[in-house]
């Protein structure tokens, strides 16, 4: 039984303390440390990020609220401000990314599924921006008085947990982060219109992988041949060669170009893709789903704590962003392996008034009762990790 322990202790129990261990010997992270580890660091950080705190002082004023239960919450003794923001300064943030990326392959591995039928993974990469006063954030000019850093991200719709992460200043174009994806044969990625890069759309094809993207409106190109008996809202499918000067270069093979009208938003949508043995339908759904990783960003600014930073370096902005990855890849892991029928705005809400309370996770979820399905329900946010 685990009534001696702490919720925050118990959840920590969910992470693999060894691996990361491992991760740490591999950077030589606690080297010259006598209290304040690598591992205490982090455990710091996903409190706040659960406790929703707003600033650093906001957490050292919260750990010290607990001093005497630091250490049985895993912190170590004593939690100080200069320590915690020295430890994000310095200490290499590649440690808190390399074990981001096992969480998530954990997570991913814990919440498999198949539910497209199409015998590869589904992935939609889209990048949100985050805007950074200049003045304190020096390094992250974007425009001449606005700073600002984007997080470009590899969403597994099935799995609905982001794969991959690749962190850039603002200025730099959506379609350059491209080249930095992991990607993997037999798989679908959904990009949007900003992603007309022929040359990296010809590599994706190149390695049997298959892509959809909105096709751009000024798009040259001659139609080859076409499908004369079409399902309900599908305009036109069509075999088409690229003509423009560059693109015909950059993707020489044929493409599929499908019209689709959504009656929903009562507009026309164009999408371009390598995928000739799927339907036309199935085009059309693939993108409808690239919806979720606008929806993943929603829910990360909302409920973790990537707007606001605790540190003014480019080291400590990035451990702070791995961290809320750790984060949201346990939430995930917690409501996999205790099968919660609770939505994520449930499981936070209630994780970050009972940290420090002495309650088994199973009574704690168990005994809080929504009375409102208005609450429960909200059908303006996103539904990630539902069931």
């Amino acid at each position: 039984m685990n009534k001696e322990k702490y919720v925050f202790a118990q959840l920590i129990s969910f992470l693999n303390e060894d691996k990361f261990r491992r991760i740490v010997s591999k950077y030589q992270g606690n080297r010259y440390v006598k209290h304040f580890t690598c591992w205490n660091q982090l455990l710091a950080l996903m409190f706040g990020q659960l406790a929703n705190r707003e600033s650093l002082r906001d957490l050292i004023v919260a750990l010290d609220a607990h001093h005497s239960k630091c250490y049985h919450l895993g912190m170590g003794k004593n939690v100080s401000k200069s320590s915690l923001a020295r430890a994000n300064q310095d200490r290499d943030y590649h440690i808190f990314e390399e074990y981001a990326y096992f969480l998530v392959s954990e997570a991913r591995q814990k919440r498999k599924s198949d539910i497209f039928k199409l015998g590869g993974n589904i992935y939609a990469f889209d990048s949100t921006t985050i805007d950074l006063c200049l003045a304190v954030f020096w390094w992250a000019k974007f425009r001449k008085k606005k700073g600002g850093i984007k997080i470009h991200t590899l969403y597994d719709v099935e799995t609905q947990i982001p794969t991959f992460f690749h962190i850039t200043e603002a200025s730099v174009h959506d379609s350059k982060a491209m080249k930095e994806i992991p990607y993997e044969p037999g798989s679908y990625y959904i990009f949007d219109r900003a992603y007309n890069n022929f040359k990296m759309l010809y590599r994706i094809h190149q390695i049997e992988a298959y892509f959809v993207v909105r096709a751009k409106k000024n798009l040259q190109y001659k139609s080859i041949r076409w499908k004369r008996r079409l399902p309900e809202n599908v305009l036109s499918d069509t075999i088409i060669e690229l003509t423009g000067f560059y693109p015909k270069q950059y993707y020489p093979r044929q493409l599929r170009l499908v019209r689709y009208w959504d009656e929903e938003q009562e507009r026309e949508f164009v999408f371009l893709t390598n995928a000739m043995h799927i339907s036309a339908l199935q085009v059309a759904e693939l993108y409808r789903n690239r919806w979720q990783v606008e929806l993943f960003f929603k829910w990360l600014k909302q409920h973790l704590k990537i707007k606001k930073f605790w540190g003014t370096t480019e080291n400590a902005v990035r451990i702070q962003i791995y961290a809320a990855m750790c984060t949201y890849c346990l939430v995930a892991i917690v409501q996999h392996d205790m099968q919660l029928d609770r939505s994520t705005y449930e499981v936070l809400q209630i994780l970050s008034i009972s940290l420090t309370d002495r309650t088994h996770l199973k009574d704690l979820f168990n005994k809080t009762i929504f009375q409102y399905d208005k609450e429960r329900c909200d059908l303006n946010g996103p539904s990630l990790f539902d069931f």
